[in-house]
């Protein structure tokens, strides 16, 4: 069984523009199943495609089984099935030794910009990099499986 030990951040967009990369990969995401206990996605990246199953989070923590699958099945699956889905910008970052993806959402989650973090462990110790100014792990609003129901620009600000 894998581990998935992650943690969550907002990112300041102002900071994260005089740092980002220039490069970057998109992400499409559809949500085949979302509940409290459970969450199945399919996930296309512009080199392998991915069908993933998570369990709920137990601290920073969760289970997680992730498979490849062939990329027309994922795009089919996606535009055909998965009722809820997000498109996102994934920039990867070294930043003190540990690498850093953070994601800028599109479409109806523009302005959301997410930065996380694989951890071996819940103890351990990272440094946290100025463009991020709020910790969201665990705070279920910001879990792409919940901004695929409820879209950022729908939330009141």
């Amino acid at each position: 069984m894998a581990k998935e030990i992650e943690r969550k951040f907002l990112v300041d967009a102002e900071k994260w523009e005089n740092v980002k990369p220039l490069n970057y990969e998109i992400y499409k995401q559809g949500y085949l199943c979302i509940k409290d206990d459970l969450i199945i996605r399919i996930r296309q990246t512009p080199k392998k495609s991915f069908l993933t199953i998570k369990s709920a989070n137990k601290g920073f923590s969760r289970d997680e089984y992730e498979y490849e699958i062939p990329e027309n099945d994922a795009a089919e699956l996606i535009k055909n099935i998965a009722g809820k889905k997000i498109v996102k910008k994934r920039y990867k970052i070294n930043f003190s030794g540990k690498l850093w993806e953070v994601d800028e959402f599109l479409e109806d989650n523009a302005g959301l910009i997410i930065a996380e973090i694989e951890l071996n462990s819940e103890e351990e110790k990272f440094e946290i990099p100025n463009w991020v100014f709020i910790e969201v792990t665990g705070d279920e609003r910001y879990y792409n499986s919940f901004i695929s129901k409820y879209p950022y620009s729908k939330w009141q600000k």
